[in-house]
């Protein structure tokens, strides 16, 4: 397994875009994300470099391995 990258909530959200999530709305420093089919949900934090921790909930939530969340990037 790869490690992780140093990346923004917004490069977060652009990456999960080329998978099919689309930015629904933004409440404060969150972000919300959605996916229709099948449906999917995902908060990302609107920040300049999201925690490690915090990145690797995201990328286990959409289903994806580290490094194939590496690629869409």
């Amino acid at each position: 397994m790869s490690g992780l990258p140093r990346v923004s909530g917004r490069d977060c959200v652009k990456a999960l875009g080329k998978i099919g999530y689309d930015l629904k709305r933004q409440h404060g420093s969150h972000m919300i994300v959605r996916r229709n089919d099948p449906f999917s949900q995902v908060v990302v934090p609107d920040h300049k470099e999201l925690d490690r921790g915090t990145l690797r909930a995201i990328i286990r939530q959409v289903d994806l391995s580290v490094s194939e969340f590496t690629r869409l990037l």
